[in-house]
């Protein structure tokens, strides 16, 4: 991965969806696709454990919907991305 690469977190319950966006972001040198999510509570965790810079997500999933995902994100981070900088 380039180190000033753009990474990616890709949340849709649908795979043939998720696997569109992939191909067409891999087409980019400057974004990575780092991890994929079927719904918003695996959203959640891959977030903590892939710390994207950006998150793709629907907003209609089974267990935990795109707005619910959003609204919690926005909660952890209320106090700026610069507390939570994914690791070098």
């Amino acid at each position: 991965m380039n180190p000033s690469s753009i990474t990616v977190l890709l949340c849709d319950d649908q795979e043939l969806v998720r696997e569109g966006f992939k191909l067409i972001l891999d087409l980019e040198d400057e974004l990575q696709v780092v991890a994929e999510a079927s719904n918003g509570h695996e959203c959640l965790q891959l977030v903590h454990e892939h710390h994207p810079d950006v998150v793709l997500m629907d907003v209609r999933m089974p267990v935990m919907d795109g707005i619910e995902a959003a609204r919690r994100l926005a909660q952890l981070f209320h106090d700026g991305p610069e507390t939570h900088q994914r690791p070098a």
